[in-house]
């Protein structure tokens, strides 16, 4: 055994005292600040795992980061402060915090999804059960994160004293770089690799393996035997727990896809941008396809959505239609009916969603192959920076196939500068489509939609149509869903200059859409018409 040679200042309390260790104090500063990389690391995992999460079951994910991040910020001073009293027993101290913090932060992203999938998610007396637990957990989370700190200070300062500012320094470094590690690790390795359930609970296993090594084996002079018991027992009661999770994690999350979902989930699989999911589609039964958790294409709304979507805008010139989104191959599906049309650039973001589209037979079946034909032509990148890089007057008719405006990640997507970009790709007399989501729950979001293109230079004709499905929400918001009310969709058809689009159809006869429903609907869209609002931008978003 080694004991430092530090001294003792005059006056200091017993638990300022130099710890006996088994190692040179070099090795021992050495091990510690090894132990606070690790420990930061895992403490930005779970952060980010909790704004993945309330992202991906409740939408706007600024909101969801900015509740997680600032009550994490707030509980860490609070854990700091409260850490103070822990300091003469700094080793039993952070050895329980480290366990308390592997297993809360470990168990979070599974004990969302379970409150989602099996408390009815959005509905009855537990529509708020998600969002509390987020604010509970980031709490929890926050508060343990916190309290590590002051302990971590003493206990290095235990090793060999030195001034308070170097100690400081060495210990931030340490933190922030296992943060830089920690923040890179969970999009590029644990998200794609393990998931957010296995990723969370392997996150926790070595949080409470790092600590209890420290704790158990550095300084394991400074615990009673009992405490040292106390620790070991604890913490592989809680290792266990986290492995027998992990074990089950696979079983787990089909159960809570299951319960989600419905019992048809075929597919279910996280690319590189999402999680996508299918229902259905085998056996004449309806196929639904889910992105990041939202209904993109519902079995029994499918057609009336995409035919709202594309016939309107097809009754003009139409021989080069370039599509934005629209990774299904559905709107591909009913631009390829009319026999005019020579080219369709398809350009979507996730190339796993594209793969499914062109070799699920449910999928493939359903939109005919469409990805296959020759005219046909695929481009896998961001929708405005592959619009930025379109020669100018290419295409007759843009199709805006794109996800909500209320979901951040494609705020940008509707924004003024996206249409001045797509403008600038019209031909003379082309035309642009958005779908600018539902009308009757969000009209201030839709009519902001027509605010953007005015501003670009567009004048724009809206529409809408109703769905049939209302047993899962089709955007970010969820009132309809819990309203039981069928959804709807809001389309603007919109052409460069002062004056609006006529609403028609000249082609082939879609199947759920009349020339006098269309008219109803362009009507219906007008009168929830909302005034006096302010154009989205990509500096200054409005959705």
């Amino acid at each position: 055994m080694i004991e430092p040679h530090a001294p003792v200042s005059p006056g200091a309390p017993p638990w300022a005292e130099p710890a006996w260790l088994p190692v040179r104090p070099g090795t021992g500063r050495f091990l510690v600040l090894a132990c606070v990389f690790v420990c930061a690391a895992c403490g930005l995992v779970y952060e980010l795992e909790l704004v993945a999460f309330a992202s991906y079951l409740m939408g706007d994910s600024v909101t969801q980061a900015s509740v997680v991040l600032s009550v994490m910020v707030f509980a860490m001073g609070i854990g700091s402060l409260a850490a103070k009293r822990l300091r003469w027993r700094a080793a039993f101290g952070f050895g329980a915090i480290e366990t308390a913090l592997a297993l809360v932060g470990g168990c979070s992203a599974m004990a969302l999804y379970a409150v989602f999938a099996w408390t009815g998610g959005w509905g009855g007396v537990w529509a708020d059960g998600p969002r509390c637990l987020l604010v509970a957990f980031s709490l929890a989370i926050g508060l343990l994160v916190g309290a590590e700190v002051p302990l971590l200070m003493e206990l290095i300062q235990r090793i060999r004293r030195q001034d308070a500012g170097g100690a400081v320094a060495d210990l931030f470094a340490a933190d922030y770089v296992g943060a830089l590690v920690g923040g890179l690790a969970f999009p590029f390795v644990l998200l794609p690799f393990l998931g957010q359930l296995t990723g969370a609970l392997l996150t926790g296993s070595v949080n409470v393996v790092a600590g209890s090594a420290l704790v158990l084996g550095l300084f394991r002079h400074d615990l009673s035997r009992r405490a040292r018991w106390a620790l070991l027992v604890v913490g592989l009661v809680v290792l266990g727990v986290l492995a027998s999770a992990a074990a089950l994690a696979g079983d787990f999350e089909r159960a809570a896809r299951q319960a989600v979902y419905g019992g048809e989930v075929r597919v279910a699989l996280q690319t590189d941008v999402q999680e996508v999911v299918l229902a259905g589609g085998t056996d004449g039964r309806p196929l639904d396809l889910f992105l990041d958790g939202r209904l993109r294409v519902g079995g029994r709304d499918e057609r009336q959505y995409h035919e709202a979507l594309v016939h309107p805008a097809m009754s003009g010139p139409h021989t080069r239609v370039l599509i934005l989104g629209g990774g299904d191959g559905l709107a591909a599906r009913e631009v390829l009916r009319y026999g005019g049309v020579r080219r369709v650039d398809v350009v979507e973001l996730d190339a796993g969603l594209l793969r499914l589209a062109r070799s699920d037979p449910g999928l493939a079946a359903l939109n005919r192959h469409a990805l296959a034909d020759p005219r046909v032509h695929v481009t896998t990148a961001d929708a405005l920076g592959r619009l930025r890089l379109a020669p100018a007057g290419r295409y007759d008719v843009v199709i805006a196939d794109l996800p909500d405006p209320g979901i951040t990640a494609s705020t940008k997507l509707y924004s003024q500068e996206f249409y001045g970009l797509a403008r600038r790709a019209l031909a003379p007399g082309g035309r642009l489509v958005v779908h600018a989501g539902p009308v009757t729950t969000r009209p201030r979001v839709f009519w902001t939609v027509a605010t953007s293109l005015r501003a670009a230079g567009f004048s724009a004709a809206p529409y809408r149509v109703l769905g049939h499905d209302s047993g899962f929400p089709a955007g970010p918001d969820r009132s309809a869903a819990r309203a039981g009310a069928p959804p709807d969709w809001g389309y603007l058809l919109a052409t460069p200059g002062p004056s609006p689009p006529r609403l028609r159809l000249t082609g082939p006869r879609p199947r759920t859409l009349t020339p006098a429903g269309l008219a109803a609907d362009a009507h219906a869209a007008r009168r929830t018409r909302v005034t006096g609002l302010v154009a989205s931008t990509l500096a200054h978003p409005r959705y």
